[in-house]
């Protein structure tokens, strides 16, 4: 009788870790990794998928709060450090920001892959004096970049372009 309610409770911790897990889980993202687990009867692709988005979701979480202590007043977190999108201000120059937008996906397969873009917002004078199309090719280049260096450096890289002091005097 003993060996049976520790299974049980074994069971029920696990359900509650999977609930937590699922109420932290975005919607859109569940719904869809729950419908492909239905159409296919494969609870194990469910399960599977939840586990690495969930890692995804919190690497996303730690990158995020450590660049926003890293920079406190470059970068802003909307929503917190669970926030999706991370905004990035110039320190040099002011009206210039970029917003990273981190989107966790999951494929037909169940394959979960983090999708990063990268939003420009400039001044209207700033974008008619980009003859060479910089700010529009930014988004990009940022993809490129995180192809090379990575996530975390592609961030460290950005963010020092931006928003560093010495880069800013650098400059002038």
């Amino acid at each position: 009788m003993d060996a049976r309610r520790v299974e049980l409770s074994a069971l029920q911790a696990e359900i509650a870790a999977l609930r937590r897990a699922c109420e932290e889980t975005p919607a859109p993202a569940e719904d869809a990794t729950r419908g492909q687990a239905e159409e296919r009867r494969d609870l194990f692709m469910f399960f599977r998928s939840l586990r690495f988005f969930v890692e995804w979701c919190e690497y996303r979480k730690r990158t995020f709060k450590h660049f926003k202590e890293k920079y406190p007043e470059a970068v802003h977190l909307a929503e917190g450090a669970a926030s999706s999108c991370m905004g990035v201000r110039s320190a040099s120059q002011p009206g210039f920001e970029v917003v990273i937008v981190w989107r966790i996906q999951i494929d037909d397969e169940g394959k979960v892959l983090p999708k990063l873009d990268l939003l420009t917002q400039v001044p209207q004078r700033v974008l008619e004096l980009d003859k060479n199309r910089v700010i529009e090719t930014a988004p990009l280049g940022f993809r490129n970049l995180l192809g090379v260096l990575g996530i975390e450096a592609t961030l460290e890289s950005l963010i020092k372009l931006l928003c560093t002091e010495e880069h800013a005097r650098s400059r002038h």
